[in-house]
């Protein structure tokens, strides 16, 4: 075979393979991986594709040449990722079980050696005898095996995984000896037989790296190769547990460890590619009935986030027929988007998803059910012909050929509406017989020369499919449909086949999440360009605004300077004083003036971002359906199991409680509240509530516009009732913003006010932290030098400085970030500076803010220790700031879990002792977090019924 330069990815550049019987004999050395897979007797492969000599047809098979794209010489599957996670959490699950149920483990260890102490002497003998010398040999015959058929590549990477195996074997029993709890050392060693003051190993020293290499190599995917490997480790196991070398535990993770250790070195180096190439395709083709003459590769014109999995697509030419559009399915193409999958499959109710990871016999099936079903419902579909595998990694779908354009490749001006009303016969069609599409994006959407519609990508599908399925597909097709001719357009097609009822029942599903993920990154980047357009019209709406105050202040002035004195005219007497004086009434006209021109601005700026405002597609298809049917429901169904926030929420929080539990296990609470010094506990309550007042300076001080004091502190006072429901970051912006709206400030402004406010803190917060953590580091020395620590920390900085910088995906995405923030900061931060009074208030409103929570926090600490346990405020405040970030970054409401675990950490990092930190830091929880919660629900409805929030 010629094998071109072409790129590696197989999602670009064509290929083509022809067959010419007058070609030279091809050799197959650079397909060994996949020779050796054909010759697999557990996948019924046929080994005359590997002995060309054995027959004249496969000798004709190997006649074959042709271009092809080079394909990589090594894939990362996911099933082996998968495997080692799972490996890996086995053996995490076993030393739990060791070190918490001892009780469990010590019976299961003498019913086991209870029964196989009953074995005869002789047996005992002899499985000893044959698994000592069977380990040994059946690698070696393995490998002998392997490399006569040429096969280098997977004995190198099972001497890796033995080597692996075996350090880490050595590093685990070195843990188990020295610093493994001694109910874990219980379960894995007992006296030696031979020297009862000696202990058994942990881990055998040699399984484990037999195991790792016989894993490796992929021995377990040949089954007599498999019988032997379980016969040999059954009897090592027997013998090894009769004669009291070993526990039942030990077994266990000797097994784990290999297991995972090779699936971990299968993953990290990659696994030989055996994708079927160009030459199998046409070899397949042949042992199925057909005579192909060549196959070239049909790429999409855009390779999509659901197309990963839909295999490979050949257009082939025939001898003697029309042509034949064939699809390849192999192992690392269905693998594609396995993990978004199993992510869906976990947070998804089960109708919404589908199976994460199906066999290629399953995928092979699922595929020619769906194809013979939709075609026998009366719908337009590819014509399925013959299927076949092409060796143990892949399988072939023979369909007649049907040519035509995918719907995202046609030009606007040809979807017409009798386009539009063909889809949608064919959907129609396919839900006559409960069958589901689930995939009817605009690639599965192809229309051929005569204008016929045919539903292609059937893979996904399901028969027998429920009704919300259904409705799913009808959702998924409006807004494929609506993406390209509008919602009005979309909507009506639908309701002229399916009629309005049909419609009207999927609104429920009309939301993104119900939608395939190609549909929803289009509507995510039309979300960003509407907002783009929102921005650019608030902008040059005040800029026009300002233009044209500055053209009347400059006529104004004009106007003044021609109703003076002419030039060098001197007044005989000079005026009475009262004269002079300005003039009230003018002032007052003036004043009027501008509050005028500042109206006339807020309502310019009000028009355009009503002109500018667009509703999303989703929201213009639910207008369109209830214009028709008003009663029709919009509730959206609940789809998710679970949500990603909540999930994270539950394992952030139950990480920290975990954490919080094992500090408090060792204090007691009654003697230390006994002493505790009830002064300082209501100092901190003191400094608590005026965190508060704090709060409001910090962001009024970016507010130009006149809101209500007293108001915004309860509006602060609110907010930590809604630090409970929502994160610490997003809680606080989002009521602080809905405040200010409900106060007169226009929305853009509102959010700018918001988003001033943050950046100006978020700065404040670095310039505090790198401030006292240089003070903290100097106050023990006498010059000014700083620690290692602070020096390793800024050092830490300043690379990770330069990495984002010189990434240049990381470069864009923090440009990108921070463009879009300067955005509309940028003008609301020229408007406060025109008012320093402003300015200093809300910097000294942060101030005070930090102030105010550093004080607090050293307060709860002098509440609970002593002169000799205090700490110096600069080592506080560091602790303070460190924890109040790691807080607002953590996705668990109030940062619960972070915060408290950070500044506990912290505190006894820089000196105090646990009793101490534990109850000071709850303490300070308490007044900051939790307390303050009834507080704020009151709060919050107050403003609420006032039409504040």
């Amino acid at each position: 075979m010629k094998q071109q330069g072409v790129h590696p990815d197989d999602a670009e550049g064509t290929s083509g393979v022809s067959s010419r019987p007058d070609a030279d004999h091809a050799s197959h050395a650079d397909h060994a991986d996949h020779k050796d897979s054909a010759e697999d007797p557990a996948k019924g492969a046929d080994a005359a594709q590997e002995r060309p000599d054995e027959s004249a047809d496969v000798a004709h098979i190997d006649e074959l040449e042709g271009d092809e794209p080079l394909l990589p010489a090594r894939v990362h599957r996911p099933s082996d990722l998968m495997r080692l996670l799972v490996g890996v959490l086995a053996i995490a699950v076993l030393l739990a079980v060791a070190a918490f149920a001892h009780g469990t483990t010590s019976g299961l260890e003498q019913d086991i050696n209870k029964g196989t102490g009953q074995a005869p002497d002789l047996l005992i003998k002899i499985a000893g005898l044959v698994s000592s010398i069977a380990i040994l040999l059946v690698p070696v015959a393995f490998a002998i095996e392997r490399l006569i058929k040429r096969d280098g590549l997977r004995i190198a990477d099972g001497v890796l995984a033995a080597v692996l195996a075996h350090g880490v074997t050595l590093a685990t029993d070195l843990w188990v000896a020295k610093a493994a709890p001694g109910s874990i050392q219980d379960a894995l060693t007992q006296p030696s037989p031979g020297n009862l003051h000696a202990l058994t190993d942990p881990v055998h020293g040699y399984l484990a790296p037999v195991i790792a290499y016989m894993t490796a190599v992929g021995m377990s995917r040949r089954p007599r190769w498999r019988s032997v490997l379980w016969i040999v480790l059954l009897l090592d196991a027997f013998s090894m547990l009769v004669t009291g070398y070993t526990t039942p535990f030990s077994i266990i993770l000797t097994v784990l460890i290999g297991w995972s250790i090779a699936y971990g070195t299968l993953y990290a180096v990659g696994s030989p590619n055996v994708r079927p190439t160009g030459r199998t395709l046409m070899a397949g083709l042949q042992t199925v009935g057909f005579h192909p003459v060549s196959a070239a590769r049909q790429e999409a014109a855009e390779t999509t986030a659901d197309s990963g999995d839909r295999g490979r697509r050949y257009f082939v030419t025939l001898e003697d027929g029309p042509p034949l559009d064939v699809t390849v399915v192999d192992r690392e193409q269905q693998a594609q988007g396995f993990f978004y999958r199993l992510w869906r499959n976990i947070t998804l109710r089960g109708f919404a998803t589908r199976s994460s990871l199906q066999s290629l016999r399953q995928a092979l099936e699922q595929e020619a059910l769906l194809a013979y079903a939709a075609i026998a419902a009366g719908a337009n579909a590819p014509k399925l012909i013959a299927t076949s595998e092409l060796g143990p990694d892949a399988v072939m779908l023979v369909y007649e050929h049907t040519g035509g354009r995918t719907l995202d490749s046609l030009p606007d001006e040809e979807i017409t509406d009798e386009l539009l009303r063909l889809a949608w016969q064919q959907v129609r069609a396919l839900q006559s017989r409960r069958i589901a599409h689930r995939r009817l994006s605009g690639d599965a959407i192809v229309v051929d020369r005569s204008g016929k519609v045919i539903l292609t990508d059937l893979r996904g599908g399901e028969i027998a499919a429920g009704d919300l399925l259904l409705r799913m597909d009808v959702a998924q097709l409006v807004t494929t449909l609506g993406l390209r001719v509008g919602a009005e357009r979309a909507v009506a097609s639908a309701v002229d086949v399916l009629g309005p009822d049909a419609v009207a029942d999927c609104l429920p599903m009309l939301q993104p999440i119900a939608l395939t993920r190609s549909t929803r990154a289009t509507l995510r980047r039309l979300a960003r360009e509407r907002a783009q357009r929102e921005r650019d019209a608030v902008l040059e709406a005040s800029r026009q605004a300002k233009q044209t105050r500055l053209e009347h202040a400059a006529q104004s002035a004009d106007i003044g300077a021609d109703a003076g004195a002419p030039a060098g005219v001197v007044l005989d007497k000079p005026e009475a004083p009262d004269r002079n004086r300005p003039d009230k009434k003018q002032d007052k006209q003036g004043k009027k003036a501008e509050r005028a021109e500042a109206r006339a601005e807020k309502r310019a700026i009000e028009e355009a971002i009503d002109g500018a405002r667009e509703d999303d597609l989703l929201t213009q298809i639910r207008h369109q359906v209830l214009r028709i049917r008003p009663q029709a429901p919009v509730e959206p169904a609940r789809l998710e199991r679970v949500r990603p926030r909540t999930l994270i929420s539950f394992i952030a929080g139950a990480i920290g409680a975990y954490y919080l539990l094992t500090q408090l296990t060792h204090i007691e609470f009654n003697t230390l509240f006994a002493h505790a010094q009830w002064g300082w506990l209501a100092a901190a309550v003191a400094f608590s509530a005026l965190s508060y007042v704090a709060a409001a300076m910090a962001l009024l001080g970016f507010v130009p516009e006149r809101v209500p004091f007293v108001r915004t502190v309860a509006a602060q006072v609110a907010g930590s009732f809604v630090k409970i429901v929502a994160p610490a970051a997003v809680g606080g912006v989002a009521l602080n913003t809905r405040f200010l709206q409900r106060a007169g400030v226009r929305p853009g402004l509102a959010v700018a006010s918001v988003g001033a406010s943050q950046l100006f803190g978020l700065g404040c917060h670095i310039l505090m932290l790198l401030s006292f953590g240089y003070l903290t580091g100097t106050e023990k020395t006498p010059s000014l030098s700083p620690s290692r620590t602070v020096i390793a920390g800024l050092l830490t900085v300043a690379v990770l400085v330069l990495v984002v910088t010189s990434v240049p995906f990381l470069r864009k995405f923090v440009a990108t970030r921070v463009r879009s923030l300067f955005a509309g900061v940028v003008p609301r931060m020229l408007d406060v500076l025109q008012r320093p009074q402003k300015l200093v208030t809300g910097i000294g409103g942060m101030l005070l803010l930090t102030a105010c929570f550093v004080m607090c926090l050293d307060a709860s600490i002098r509440a609970f220790g002593d002169e000799s346990t205090s700490l110096s405020i600069a080592s506080v405040a560091v602790v303070f700031l460190a924890g109040n970030a790691l807080g607002s970054a953590a996705p668990t409401p109030g940062g619960v879990g972070a915060v408290e675990a950070t500044l506990t950490v912290g505190l006894i990092a820089v000196g105090l002792p646990k009793e101490v930190a534990a109850p000071a830091v709850l303490m300070f929880r308490l007044l900051t977090l939790w307390l303050p919660v009834l507080p704020g629900w009151l709060a919050f409805n107050h403003l609420t019924r006032k039409g504040a929030l």
